[in-house]
Parts: C-alpha cells; sequence; structure tokens
C-alpha cells in the first residue's frame, strides 16, 4: 500500500514531530511505500527514511540514499515563511504565529503546499493519506486530492485546535473544509474529541471522530536493571561528548551539546533519585509548578535530583524563577510571568499560602535546590531511550489542555512513574494505568490543578520516592506492561490505515 502523509514541520523534537517520525517508521516496517512531506531539512539523520527531495531548484528533485525506496520525505517550498501555533524559532526559516499572518502570506503558504502534494500525488498514486492538524494539513490534503478519489483521515494534535482555530475564528473555515472530506478524524483523547466537537458544532464531525493516540516505542523504551540504566546514561553521555554544537544555530531547536553534558555529569547513578521533566519550556507546561514544588521534594527526599529536558522561550524565565526560590523572594515570585507577560495563577496561590514576616522550613530546603537540578537542553527522542530507565519518576505538570501524554507514556514503558496533572488527555493516561497500578501507587499517577496543586505534586513525587520496594517493583511492573499493551507504534498505523479508508467500525469511539 502507499501512504501519502502531510506533516508540514519537522521529524525531530517533540509532539506531533515525533507523532509523524514514529508512525512513518511503523508504516515502512508494516511492509507499506510511504511518502511524507514536511518541512525537516535532515531527514535522512532518519535511519528509516530512503530518500529525500524538495523544489529548492524549482522543480522536484529526489536524492535516494538506496534501493528499493520504501520511504520518501519531500520538503515543499513555502517561501521562507512557516506558519506555528505558538512562537518559536527555526533554522533557515521565519516561524509566525497563525493569527498574524496576513491574507496574501497564508493563501501563498496554502497554494504551495497544495501545489506540492498534488504533485506527489499525481507521481505515486497514494493509496491513502493522512493530514495532521486541525489547520492546515487536512484543507491541503483535500484540495490536493481533489477528483483523485484518494481516501485520508485527518490527525487532530491539541495545538491548532487549543492555540489556533478555537481562539482566532478566522479559522474556523479552513478545519470546516479541511475535515469535510476526512474518511476519519483520530484524536488522541476523549478531551480532544469533545474539545473538537464543541469548536466545530458539526454532527458529522463527531461521527466520524475515532480514538488514535500517539504510541510509544516499546522496543526502545523499555525498563533496565540498575547497572544497565546506570551504563546507557553513561554511553549518551559519551555519544553527546563527541557532538559539536553548531554556533550559527539560533532557532528554537538548536542545542548545546555541552550543556547536556554538564547536566548528565551532576547525576550519580548510585545515589541519586533520578525525576525527569521533558517537554517545551513554554508557560503551558507547568515547569513553574515543578521548580516550586522542588524544595518539598528535597525535605522529604534529599537524594532527589531532577533533571530538566527542553528548550522554548519561557527557560530565562524559568531558571530567573529558581533563583528567586532560592532567594525567598516572595515578591519576586509572585511577580514572574511567562514568556508572553501572562500570570502563572498556581504559583500565586502557593506563593500567597506563605507569611512573609513568618519563617517557614520550606524556605531552608530552597537554599540548596538548583544544586540538586540540571538543565539538559533539547535531547532528540532516540536519546530519551537511554535517559528514561535511569529515571524513576517523571513530571508532566502542564496548565494547558494536553491531546494526549506521549512522554508519559513513554516514561511508564521504561517503569517510571508518571505524575502528570490530572485533566485533559494526561488524565485519560494516568487512568489507563491506574486500572492495574496497585494501590496506593495508582494515587500518585495525577494531580489537581487548583491552589493546592503545588504540594500535591510535590507530595505525589515524594511519596512514590519513599514508597517500599516492594510496591514500587508491582507497580513499575504494571507500568510496563499496560503501556506495551495499550501504546504500541504498530497498532497506531493499522489505526490511521483503517480511518483514512473509512472502517470505523474496527476503532474505538473516544
Amino acid at each position: 500500500m502507499r501512504v501519502l502523509i502531510f506533516h508540514g514541520y519537522l521529524l525531530h523534537g517533540t509532539g506531533s514531530n515525533i507523532y509523524n517520525a514514529s508512525l512513518g517508521e511503523a508504516i515502512v516496517a508494516a511492509g507499506h511505500e510511504l511518502h511524507l512531506l514536511c518541512q525537516d531539512r535532515e531527514p535522512l539523520d532518519l535511519p528509516w527514511v530512503d530518500a529525500a527531495a524538495d523544489w529548492d531548484g524549482g522543480s522536484l528533485a529526489v536524492q535516494v540514499r538506496r534501493e528499493p525506496v520504501r520511504a520518501t520525505v519531500y520538503r515543499p517550498d513555502i517561501a521562507g515563511l512557516l506558519p506555528v501555533y505558538v512562537a518559536d524559532r527555526y533554522e533557515g526559516i521565519e516561524a509566525r504565529p497563525f493569527a498574524e499572518l496576513s491574507d496574501e502570506e497564508l493563501d501563498r503558504y496554502l497554494e504551495r503546499n497544495v501545489a506540492a502534494v498534488r504533485e506527489v500525488a499525481d507521481r505515486v498514486e497514494p493509496d491513502v493519506a493522512l493530514a495532521n492538524h486541525l489547520v492546515m494539513g487536512p484543507l491541503i490534503v483535500a484540495r490536493a486530492l481533489e477528483g483523485t478519489g484518494v481516501p485520508y483521515a485527518a490527525k487532530i494534535h491539541g495545538s491548532a485546535l487549543e492555540y489556533t482555530v478555537k481562539p482566532y475564528p478566522r479559522f474556523m473555515p479552513h478545519a470546516r473544509e479541511g475535515l469535510a472530506g476526512a474518511s476519519g478524524i483520530l484524536v488522541g483523547s476523549r478531551h480532544t474529541g469533545e474539545s473538537l466537537w464543541a469548536a466545530m458544532g458539526d454532527d458529522s464531525v463527531r461521527a466520524r471522530t475515532r480514538l488514535g493516540p500517539p504510541g510509544v516505542d516499546i522496543e526502545r523504551f523499555a525498563p533496565r536493571e540498575p547497572a544497565a540504566a546506570a551504563a546507557g546514561l553513561a554511553a549518551l553521555r559519551e555519544r553527546l561528548a563527541v557532538i559539536e554544537s553548531d554556533p550559527d544555530d539560533t532557532s528554537s531547536f538548536a542545542r548545546d551539546t555541552a550543556e547536556a553534558v554538564r547536566a548528565l555529569d551532576t547525576i550519580d547513578s548510585h545515589n541519586d533519585r533520578l525525576v525527569v521533566f521533558v517537554g517545551k519550556l513554554i508557560g503551558s507546561k507547568g515547569v513553574e509548578l515543578l521548580l516550586a514544588a522542588w524544595p518539598l521534594v528535597l525535605a522529604r527526599v534529599p537524594e532527589a535530583r531532577l533533571l530538566i529536558v527542553g528548550f522554548g522561550a519561557f527557560r530565562d524565565g524559568l531558571e530567573r524563577l529558581a533563583e528567586h526560590i532560592e532567594d525567598g523572594d516572595l515578591q519576586a515570585i509572585v511577580a514572574t510571568t511567562n514568556e508572553h507577560g501572562a500570570p502563572l495563577p498556581y504559583l500565586h496561590e502557593f506563593a500567597a499560602s506563605f507569611d512573609e514576616d513568618a519563617p517557614d522550613p520550606y524556605w531552608a530546603m530552597a537554599e540548596r535546590m538548583n544544586r540538586r537540578i540540571a538543565w539538559a537542553g533539547r535531547l532528540d527522542h532516540d536519546e530519551l531511550a537511554d535517559l528514561l530507565p535511569a529515571a524513576e519518576a517523571m513530571a508532566v505538570p502542564s496548565t494547558f489542555p494536553e491531546a494526549f501524554g506521549m512522554v508519559a507514556a513513554e516514561a511508564a514503558s521504561c517503569g517510571a512513574l508518571p505524575v502528570v496533572s490530572g485533566h485533559s488527555g494526561l488524565a485519560e493516561v494516568a487512568r489507563s494505568l491506574a486500572e492495574q497500578v496497585p494501590a496506593p501507587a495508582r494515587d500518585w499517577l495525577a494531580f489537581g490543578l487548583g491552589p493546592g496543586a503545588v504540594r500535591e505534586l510535590a507530595g505525589n513525587l515524594a511519596s512514590w520516592l519513599e514508597a517500599p520496594e516492594e510496591l514500587r517493583a508491582s507497580a513499575r511492573e504494571a507500568l510496563v506492561h499496560v503501556a506495551r499493551e495499550r501504546y504500541g507504534w504498530g497498532g497506531v498505523a493499522r489505526t490511521v490505515v483503517a480511518a483514512a479508508q473509512g472502517r470505523l467500525d474496527e476503532l474505538p469511539e473516544p
């Protein structure tokens, strides 16, 4: 079967990028032929990609790495402007939020992508197609495939829905047109489905929506015995040490590998109790809650160590916040805003719980918190497979709705307890894991957002680290079992094909 996918962004990084890279690999592994259009400039870095193509010279040019060609990645020429859902920086291209585009800029973006998809479709005659994101992927694929009879599915990632379509009605017609012809519509969780249905107000959208969460590479993301986990961490450190950072790369995806090495060097595999955060460093991810919680964790588990993996526009603000907490500067904590200047209500509610004139043991632990925190910057997705087996827990404290919780599922697959915000797609991951995780560990999988969010997050992490080894061992076994049973990428690939073909009776409703 020939499968065409339009993504529009990268195949490296986080979120939908990793979804499409992993899905592409699974489609090829299943014996299908893949044609994937995106904006990744280094697709041949991925071992499963056989050929790379672009229109940089004015017409389609294909570079073949090996025969037979089972996977080709194409990069349309979009005239140097990439619309995004959240402000970001990309190397070699201007990235600007959709809401800031003129009508002319948006039309040019659409026209160039439609032309590229149509040319690829005419060339390879795909059997099915997948369009990613509520805008503009489904619209591009619908226009490009019009009249061909090729069926397509739409995969709804949360960012386009929540950050672009819902707050900016200007984009609703684009979303409606794109979904109108989709044979199936895939969402990662019931939460995303309900949000989509409410926004679209179209019964036919609901009728075609099926559950299609991301997956986990269960072969790479697997538990390891302590010695093997330590060896994997050491091997990761050595690989990073020989990678030279590009000083000219000013994109959000740039990374300082020396920084990552320094961060890994702080980990004592024999004595530290490692907790990790993996994600974008933006205000919606709730890292400020984790930083505020860390002195409370250290008060109960002094050997706990926090490794923060990620990049984003809020990083400088988060590092300053960590310094303010360590200094006990309540006024500066309360004055902290996200990268857009918006307040952080749960952090402020936590700060308001202190009497500025009365001593509190929290501040004594805060004085040493930054000695137990390391910032690794960006790690590639494959590199996380050597990090997560060495972790005992992962914090996923997002304050904004998440379509799913792929990093939480990956942590569980490695035997690390994910402690997530108890809402949206994250809550659904927690509930699926809780079905087999023994009490009381199941109660530590999620915490509520509200005035007590920081203390509850800290309590869940510390309780897990303090738990008897017998309980921890049985909980780890359950986490791995559920993750492997529910979230394998092979099943995701089969779901995508079935949704595109309209075989909706075979797929679960959200």
